[in-house]
């Protein structure tokens, strides 16, 4: 028995026939295509236009170089989305071929967990500038943050690995072609294949869950609540503004990702009731709709990080680009108390930046 196990890369899912469709199980399908759609035009110009200004209006930062990143990441990932929209949209067919069933799902996999652990880093870095702002002040530099961004991106390739070695193109009996996880080459027998598939799977889920989820989702909670610790008790920062939008930054971070890592973890540990006895096919239907909230996130990062820094609603008819790198910069923001008591400047500027 072959094993072939379909994913963009968000799911677990066998190749089956269509079956007829409640107006539920429709709506289930067509409103993800919707979203995703809202998401890759939202996500290409809002992650263009950060990268355009960070990248080559403003001085290179420690801030502005965490925020390019973080938007390279998101507009690597929403530039694919057309591919996968079409094969959703397809039934999860795949037209493209071998070679872009390879490419873009690596592609996909490294930006949304190198986007994932640029947050977290994003959240130890501005802890660690409130927490300690005097070592900060000194040894916070663009060159050691440039090789400590290297981090997320090669753990982000290692957790790749396992669609770079076992995603292909398979063809069913009705010669529909699906970009899906195939181990007919990995066993000499079908139950040989089929131990293949679950051990590697399995591992994969739960790693994922653990190291793409859960780690990254602890650490932004942790410092961002330390943050917020710090604001309160802080006399020279008075407005409210950057507490509230660390609370929306880890409300969307969770909102959007943690059904997704549910249904994703819920689906390795049943994948043998999945596969061989068709059992938890709710999990099947879910797979798209958790799937498009967890990619929305990628259009949501601008946003939260950037558009809603200090003044921009009233700076955003003037000049969008100006109100961008006030959001983005480092050291423009002024104390909003006549003496700095126990928070240097421009930490305090970070601050108003979030």
């Amino acid at each position: 028995m072959e094993v072939n196990v379909s994913t963009g890369m968000e799911g677990l899912e066998e190749p089956h026939p269509a079956s007829p469709e409640s107006a539920g199980n429709v709506a289930l399908r067509v409103v993800p295509l919707i979203v995703l759609g809202v998401t890759f035009v939202l996500g290409v110009l809002g992650n263009g236009l950060v990268i355009w200004v960070a990248g080559f209006r403003m001085a290179r930062t420690v801030t502005s170089l965490c925020y390019l990143n973080l938007a390279c990441a998101d507009f690597s990932f929403t530039i694919t989305l057309p591919f996968l929209i079409a094969s959703q949209a397809m039934d999860d067919q795949w037209p493209f071929g071998w070679f872009l069933c390879k490419f873009l799902h690596v592609v996909v996999d490294i930006n949304l967990f190198g986007s994932v652990f640029l947050i977290a880093l994003i959240a130890v870095d501005r802890c660690v500038c409130v927490l300690h702002p005097v070592w900060a002040q000194n040894h916070r530099t663009v060159g050691l943050a440039t090789r400590v961004i290297m981090g997320p991106w090669a753990l982000a390739l290692l957790l790749t690995l396992p669609v770079l070695i076992f995603l292909s193109t398979v063809s069913d009996e009705r010669g529909r072609v699906y970009c899906t996880f195939n181990f007919a080459s990995w066993g000499n027998t079908p139950m040989d294949r089929l131990r293949v598939a679950l051990s590697m799977l399995l591992a994969r889920g739960i790693i994922r869950f653990l190291v793409g989820f859960s780690l990254p989702m602890s650490s932004v909670a942790v410092c961002y609540g330390l943050i917020a610790i710090k604001i309160r008790r802080s006399d020279t920062i008075q407005s409210s503004r950057p507490l509230r939008l660390l609370t929306a930054v880890v409300a969307s971070f969770f909102i959007c990702w943690f059904p997704f890592q549910l249904v994703a973890l819920l689906s390795t540990i049943w994948l043998k009731e999945m596969l061989l006895e068709r059992k938890y096919k709710i999990l099947e239907d879910l797979v798209h709709p958790t799937s498009c909230l967890a990619f929305f996130n990628s259009c949501l990062n601008p946003m939260l990080y950037v558009f809603m820094g200090r003044d921009f609603r009233q700076r955003l008819i003037h000049s969008l680009p100006a109100s961008l790198e006030r959001a983005l910069s480092e050291d423009t923001a002024q104390s909003s108390g006549p003496t700095v008591k126990s928070t240097p400047a421009h930490v305090e500027a970070e601050l108003q930046a979030m």
